[in-house]
């Protein structure tokens, strides 16, 4: 029964490391025949650095602008590509260093969902502050109507004949007396 066990034993051993050899046999062999990198490009190091802004200047990203860090960036960005980090994983990698001015806008996604609504909430409430504004100047001016001619039936228009408008001003006069 121990035989059998031990034999068990080592048969679960061997499938193992055989398993654990075929599935590394083929990064061994890529790299014991030197197979060679596909070099960065220019562009692709563009596409990363269109995403990354300016440690130096403002609102300028690191593909266009000129400095002497923002051309020690952008080797970095192509050093991380020849290691074999994906776009992202730069990306993040900067974000992690350098926070998230880095990338312009927030990472986290509630600041992000925040800074997004953050001005429409602003803009729709300075029209509801302004339809409110002129609404209500609207009533303070009929009522300052009403309060100056409160005698005019129906807000009629004053009258524009001479003779008309002088006979009306007597009366009211008359009235006044």
């Amino acid at each position: 029964m121990k035989t059998k066990l031990v034999a068990l034993a080592l048969a679960l051993l061997i499938t193992a490391a055989s398993a654990i050899l075929i599935l590394t046999i083929p990064n061994t062999l890529a790299l014991a025949q030197g197979e060679p990198q596909k070099p960065v490009t220019a562009d692709q190091v563009n596409e990363i650095a269109r995403q990354l802004y300016c440690p130096v200047c403002e609102n300028i990203t690191l593909d266009t602008c000129g400095t002497a860090a923002c051309a020690q960036w952008r080797e970095e960005i192509r050093l991380q590509l020849e290691e074999g980090k994906t776009p992202q994983q730069v990306i993040d990698d900067f974000v992690t260093r350098f926070g998230d001015r880095v990338v312009g806008t927030p990472v986290d996604p509630t600041l992000r969902a925040l800074s997004l609504i953050t001005p429409w909430l602003l803009g729709s409430l300075a029209v509801l502050v302004a339809v409110w504004y002129l609404r209500k100047r609207d009533k303070d001016a009929e009522a300052a109507a009403t309060i100056i001619a409160p005698d005019l039936p129906d807000r009629q228009p004053l009258l524009h004949n001479d003779d008309e408008y002088r006979a009306r001003l007597e009366q009211d006069l008359a009235r006044l007396r």
